[in-house]
């Protein structure tokens, strides 16, 4: 046999032999796959990459082209930078490491842990007054804050007697109030979770000690007023003659349904300095229940027009009906006795 054919046998049957042995060696145990691009429409896979005991592998600034997804497995690591074109799917799964810097252009969809939603702590009581610099207004009624008044044009910046309360949400249950009417005692805004005033309902309470606004929490039981520290802060107030206006920041009563939804009461009653004790409330103003977050709500009054009432108490027209009938009835006596002379 030709020398020259066995030599060239030879050879093949080396070079397979180092092929398979260079295909049985395990790579380093570092990877680098610096700036992977694929195209429009193009799918990246990391799911197989596989390093050694040990290894270390870096995936950064992988750009997929629009249309395309790039997909990073369960429990898997991705380097910071990660950026995906308009259009693209990015997925983080479950138990998944993204680092931070992860920058996701307009119109993509990047799906990660789900977000909990957190509640606003409540307010830390203090119920020292400050004087209020400005008056009370109608300014941001429908748009800002939910406003009630008696009548229901009141305007507390204006002269003239009527009746005012605001409420504007600050977040979860804590909210702005503004209170503002006349009187010599005090002045309160009431929230019932019903319909009925009177089943220890929140009240808050600003009374002319002097001329000078002093602030009490209450809860409205059986018509009277039981002192109790509620979560207020915030306080300012001011009286001009026989006017009150105070402001003040609250957390609201928490219901089950943790809704924002209660009735809401202006009232007036006598409060003596120097006993500090407070008057039976003579409501002014009672409304549906509704949401004191949902400021272009219209409030209407429940009660009969120039006329107030004490909670768990019923006012009638039925004395002033039939005052009018019996002068009624005197005057027709009177005609027909005439027509008989």
């Amino acid at each position: 046999m030709d020398n020259r054919l066995v030599l060239a046998v030879l050879f093949v049957m080396l070079s397979w032999v180092s092929v398979g042995t260079d295909g049985q060696t395990t790579a380093a145990n570092t990877m680098t796959t610096a700036n992977m691009t694929t195209g429009s429409g193009g799918t990246m896979t990391t799911a197989n990459m596989t390093t050694g005991s040990g290894g270390t592998m870096t995936t950064a600034n992988m750009t997929t082209g629009s249309g395309g997804t790039m997909t990073t497995p369960s429990n898997g690591t991705m380097a910071p930078a990660v950026t995906t074109a308009p259009g693209n799917n990015t997925t983080t799964p479950s138990n998944g490491t993204m680092a931070p810097t992860m920058t996701t252009a307009a119109g993509n969809n990047t799906t990660g842990a789900p977000t909990v939603a957190t509640t606003a702590p409540p307010i830390v009581p203090n119920t020292t007054v400050e004087t209020l610099q400005t008056n009370i207004s109608r300014a941001g009624c429908g748009t800002e804050q939910l406003c009630a008044g008696e009548p229901s044009s009141c305007d507390p910046s204006t002269d003239g007697s009527c009746f005012f309360l605001a409420a504007k949400r600050q977040n979860g249950q804590n909210f702005e109030f503004a209170l503002a009417g006349e009187s010599d005692g005090y002045l309160a805004a009431t929230l019932s979770t019903d319909s009925t005033l009177g089943g220890n309902d929140t009240t808050y309470i600003c009374a002319n000690n002097n001329s000078v606004v002093q602030f009490f929490g209450a809860l409205l039981n059986n018509g009277k007023l039981v002192l109790k520290e509620l979560n207020v802060n915030s306080v300012k107030g001011k009286i001009t003659r026989k006017k009150i206006q105070c402001t003040f920041t609250a957390t609201v009563p928490t219901p089950v349904t943790r809704s924002t939804s209660f009735a809401v009461a202006i009232s007036t009653g006598p409060y003596n300095s120097t006993s500090g004790s407070l008057g039976s409330p003579n409501t002014k103003l009672q409304s549906p229940v509704l949401n004191l977050a949902s400021p272009n709500t219209t409030v209407t009054n429940q009660l009969s027009p120039n006329t107030t009432t004490s909670p768990n108490t019923t006012t009638s027209h039925g004395i002033t009906f039939q005052q009018s009938l019996t002068q009624a009835l005197l005057i027709s006596a009177g005609m027909l006795s005439l027509t008989m002379l």
